[in-house]
């Protein structure tokens, strides 16, 4: 498969999917070369986004074509948001996901598993740089029964959203530097008998103030009252919902009056949700703090019996 034939391919899939080709490179990672494509929204040519292949990916091929038609269809849709980059963990936290190096590579460890690295940034509207790079690893075994390409059309999704869940369990820090920090994806996030991911088991309650929270950070704080697209397929998947649920509690939000909906799916909001401002404050201090390492005070004076 030579890089023309893959840049023409991903330019006609990109391009039936509302999409546009502003530049190809080549790229070169552990795997081998790789194609890089800068993306952007055919509505508006601000909006861009990256994909990076492997250079033989062959999107001839019926299962890989239907991968990376699914990825380009979401992507489309998500341009349309502010801060595309950007996605809430269900505990309260904006984050912006970036600087992946897709697919994923064999451990130089030689240990049975691949990765993919990345980095996450604290997304809230200020000047932070806390944030967090990060380190996903499968093993062959989850690979060859859940994945059917380690590469990021098939991968990004549920990696991104893994990097949520360890993010809610207290196992990733947000500092001002530091090494790399592991994500595992192994198989308890998939459900061998619903043939899906599980990450969560949400409630109602749940979802409906994650929604609020979401609109709160992605629509009022980082896109100025600009509408988001409430029913991401990735919050449902995140979520353990359905994209029909996720636009249900939008409606209850928009009797509420706190987002205003705009076309399907996507809603901004409203002065009576920015009222809320100290609510959200105060929840993402609440988990700073909770993903902060404390560290037993005892040992760190000398008083240990070692």
């Amino acid at each position: 498969m030579s890089t023309e034939v893959l840049a023409g391919q991903v330019e006609q899939a990109a391009k039936a999917a509302g999409l546009a080709v502003v530049s190809t490179e080549a790229g070169e990672r552990a795997t081998g070369p790789t194609a890089r494509f800068t993306l952007a929204s055919a509505a508006d040519s601000a909006k861009t986004t990256q994909l990076e292949l492997s250079a033989g990916y062959d999107a001839a091929r019926p299962e890989l074509a239907a991968g990376l038609n699914s990825w380009l269809s979401e992507t489309a849709t998500r341009l349309r948001n502010p801060r595309p980059d950007c996605a809430l963990t269900l505990l309260g936290l904006p984050l912006a996901f970036g600087s992946f190096e897709w697919p994923f590579h064999p451990s130089s460890s030689g240990a049975d598993t691949s990765l993919v690295h990345g980095e996450v940034h604290l997304a809230d509207g200020t000047d932070t740089a806390l944030h967090a790079k990060i380190s996903a690893s499968m093993t062959v075994t989850f690979q060859e029964a859940v994945v059917p390409a380690p590469e990021q059309p098939f991968a990004e999704g549920f990696v991104y959203n893994a990097i949520r869940k360890t993010m809610d369990q207290g196992q990733l820090e947000l500092v001002k530097s530091g090494n790399r920090q592991p994500v595992p994806l192994t198989t308890r996030y998939y459900s061998t008998k619903l043939k899906k991911f599980v990450f969560n088991d949400t409630t109602e309650t749940q979802r409906r103030e994650f929604l609020a929270a979401k609109a709160y950070w992605l629509s009022g704080v980082l896109g100025d009252g600009a509408p988001i697209w409430l029913a991401d397929p990735r919050d449902a998947q995140y979520l353990d919902t359905s994209l029909e649920d996720l636009s249900r509690l939008s409606a209850l939000l928009a009797l509420d009056g706190l987002v205003q909906a705009e076309d399907t799916g996507f809603a901004s909001a409203t002065p009576k949700l920015m009222e809320r401002r100290e609510s959200f404050l105060a929840q993402q201090e609440r988990m700073l703090a909770f993903i902060k390492p404390s560290f037993n005070e005892d040992m760190r004076s000398g008083l240990t019996n070692m």
